[in-house]
């Protein structure tokens, strides 16, 4: 292996106000993911924006290929993108577009009108490539903040944050706007302004105290920056195989998110469409997964420094697995509880302790995921690897929402969910083969040809 200096983690972490700084971007971007994603705009798409009653079927599916249409741009440009913030030391500058771009597509959701699918999918690509693509361009400072020791907790901190601000926005939103239907459209579409403003103003610490490290070499005179992103992400995918630990834990990401991202994009629309559940038990779910999800986001982020962040994500799959069968089973679960203890709950009722479980699994999962990706990375490779890391992720919610998609327009919304409940069995049959000690000292031994 050629050689040069090894990159190695910083031994102390970053001042606290710049660990701050990156996590607020977490508690920012949330309003996007939420609002947009998971509790409002998905709900009023399908049932008021489409409204192909009664069982949503084409709104579903189209909401599906409008989230992969998205995700698979981010696949295409995040390597790339990386690797030219890495050689130009970007970082902190490509962030900043991503996060305008965020802003000014999702406000432009409130003049879509009832009927008009194609405005309203092509916002929706759009604002959800930059909110994607600027996810992983804020992750690859993570393995700048502190030690790799420290990087769990420092994750669990951003995702915990992450679901605070997302509880912050959308109970603002769901009291002052109310519920997703045709009649009160008028007031509901002011979601999309809402969320981009939240983004807006919650981000700002990002950008004050949030520094760029690493150096920027010359540009060479006889290439142009897209032509050596796109030679440096060709030399990075023959250097990973060096890193068969993180190679492996990608694999595993793939499965690991395909199963998240369905949850993210379809858990409310599930709760509508299959449970019946009236606006005060949904409004009730959305605040038990983001308490629920920021505890597991924090409280996993301490354990990875405890027992290990590999042993820490498996545990978080495992516990995945419970929430998709207690999601599965909630209309068995209520008949039994009524039957056995006499109980009179109804299956949205139920259908909340699922929403533990999920919240749970949600936050722990994706921040041990991170942790995890940090700790085997390289220094001096952290955005194109984390450029990786998002192709593996957002590929995969192109493969698990379009997934889903296609089997719940076969066979009903209900039995497609177990769809889920396979992915996450995969994700943990291929990350059992990860050594964390031996990927650490792959990434801190890593070298590679100095660029001219």
């Amino acid at each position: 292996m050629p050689t040069a200096a090894p990159s190695t983690p910083p031994a102390q972490l970053a001042p606290k106000r710049e660990i701050f700084g990156w996590a607020m971007f977490d508690f920012a971007n949330q309003a996007y993911t939420l609002l947009i994603i998971t509790v409002i705009y998905g709900d009023l798409f399908t049932r008021v924006i489409v409204g192909d009653a009664p069982d949503y079927r084409l709104g579903n599916l189209l909401w599906s290929l409008a989230l992969a249409v998205s995700y698979l741009m981010v696949v295409v440009a995040n390597p790339v993108c990386g690797a030219i913030m890495d050689y130009t030391a970007s970082r902190k500058r490509f962030l900043w577009v991503s996060y305008w771009l965020t802003i000014v597509t999702t406000a432009l959701l409130y003049f879509v009108e009832p009927g008009w699918l194609i405005p309203a999918m092509l916002l929706i690509i759009l604002s959800n490539f930059a909110y994607a693509i600027g996810e992983g361009f804020v992750a690859s400072f993570l393995p700048d903040l502190g030690p790799r020791k420290t990087l769990g907790w420092i994750s669990g901190l951003g995702w915990g944050m992450g679901y605070i601000g997302g509880l912050v926005a959308t109970a603002f939103t769901l009291f002052f706007l109310g519920e997703v239907s045709a009649e009160n459209f008028d007031t509901i579409r002011w979601v999309g302004p809402f969320a981009a403003g939240f983004f807006l103003i919650a981000a700002i610490p990002t950008f004050v105290w949030l520094r760029e490290r690493g150096q920027s070499k010359r540009q060479p005179s006889d290439s142009s920056l897209l032509q050596l992103g796109v030679a440096r992400v060709v030399s990075t995918w023959h250097e990973i195989q060096y890193f068969r630990d993180l190679r492996s834990l990608l694999i595993s990401v793939f499965f690991a998110m395909a199963g998240v991202y369905i949850i993210i994009a379809f858990s409310f629309i599930y709760g509508a469409q299959v449970i019946g559940w009236d606006d005060q038990v949904r409004a009730l779910m959305f605040i038990t997964v983001q308490i629920t999800a920021a505890l597991g986001a924090v409280g996993f982020g301490w354990l990875q420094s405890q027992i290990g962040t590999r042993t820490t994500y498996i545990m978080t799959l495992c516990l995945w697995l419970l929430a998709i069968l207690a999601i599965w089973q909630t209309p068995s679960l209520t008949e039994l509880l009524q039957q056995t203890f006499g109980l009179q709950w109804q299956a949205q009722h139920v259908f909340l302790f699922a929403g533990v479980l999920a919240g749970l699994s949600l936050g722990s999962s994706q921040s041990a995921g991170r942790a995890l990706v940090g700790v085997l990375t390289p220094l001096g490779k952290s955005a194109e690897f984390f450029g990786f890391w998002g192709m593996s992720a957002k590929l995969a919610a192109v493969f698990g929402i379009l997934g889903l998609g296609l089997i719940q327009w076969a066979f009903g919304l209900a039995d497609a969910i177990l769809f889920c409940l396979v992915l996450f069995v995969l994700a943990i049959v291929t990350v059992l083969p990860v050594n964390e000690r031996r990927g650490e000292q792959a990434a801190d031994d890593w070298t590679s040809v100095p660029q001219k």
